[in-house]
C-alpha cells in the first residue's frame, strides 16, 4: 500500500468537505499559515487535527493491515490493573491465579485480578508466534476477583460431589435385587394373561407363581 501523505489526505478532506484553508482553520482551531505549510510539506499534521479535519468530512482515521483491512483499535474498556493504569499493549493479561506463585510467596500483597508477563521480546517471539497472540486485553468479567473465583470453584467442587451421590444412589436402585427365585412359566401363560391384576397360568405351568 502507498505510503501517508499527510499533505494529500488534508487536502482530500478539504476537497470532500468543500471547504477552503481559512475556512478549513477556523472549523479546526488553528492557522491558515499552518494548513497551508501542512499542504506545501513543510508543517507537522497534528492527529488531534487531521481527526478533527475528517471529522468535518465525514471521514474518520483507521488503522490498515497490508491486505488493506481494517485492524481495530485496543478496547478502551479492557482490563486495568488496582491503580486504574492499563497494562503494557505488547503484553498478554491473564487471570492472576494463572500466576498463582507470585502471590504465594508474598503473603504480605493481596493478590490483584490479573496480572501479565514481563518477557524480553526475544523470549516473546521464542514462546509464541504473532498469529497466536491474542488481538486484545482481557475484558473486565463479573467474578474474575480471586476470592470470588475461589468461592466459585468451592460451590463447582460441591455441585459435582452432590451429582456424584446422586448418580450413585440412583445407580443402586435400578440393581436388581437377588431373592434365589426365577419365573419358570411357560410361554403359554403370556397368552393367556388377559392384563388383568390376576396372573393366569397354563395347566401345564411349573410355576404358577402369584397365585395365592
Amino acid at each position: 500500500m502507498p505510503a501517508f501523505d499527510p499533505s494529500a489526505a488534508l487536502r482530500r478532506i478539504r476537497r470532500t468537505a468543500d471547504l477552503s484553508q481559512r475556512e478549513l482553520a477556523q472549523r479546526v482551531g488553528t492557522s491558515k499559515t499552518a494548513i497551508a505549510r501542512i499542504e506545501c510539506g513543510r508543517g507537522q499534521l497534528d492527529v488531534g487535527l487531521l481527526i478533527r479535519a475528517a471529522a468535518l468530512a465525514g471521514l474518520r482515521l483507521a488503522l490498515l493491515d497490508e491486505s488493506g483491512q481494517e485492524v481495530p483499535v485496543m478496547n478502551p474498556d479492557a482490563v486495568r490493573d488496582r491503580r486504574g493504569r492499563r497494562f503494557p499493549a505488547h503484553l498478554d493479561t491473564m487471570l492472576s491465579e494463572e500466576r498463582w506463585w507470585r502471590w504465594d510467596i508474598r503473603r504480605d500483597r493481596e493478590q490483584p485480578s490479573y496480572t501479565f508477563d514481563r518477557r524480553s521480546p526475544a523470549r516473546r517471539q521464542a514462546a509464541r508466534p504473532a498469529a497466536d497472540r491474542p488481538d486484545d486485553h482481557l475484558l473486565q468479567q463479573h467474578g474474575d476477583a480471586p476470592w470470588e473465583r475461589a468461592a466459585a470453584k468451592r460451590a463447582e467442587a460441591r455441585s459435582r460431589s452432590a451429582e456424584d451421590r446422586q448418580r450413585r444412589w440412583e445407580a443402586s436402585r435400578l440393581l436388581p435385587l437377588d431373592d434365589g427365585w426365577s419365573c419358570s412359566c411357560a410361554p403359554a401363560c403370556d397368552e393367556l394373561g388377559d392384563w388383568s391384576a390376576n396372573r393366569v397360568h397354563s395347566d401345564n405351568c411349573p410355576c404358577r407363581c402369584d397365585l395365592g
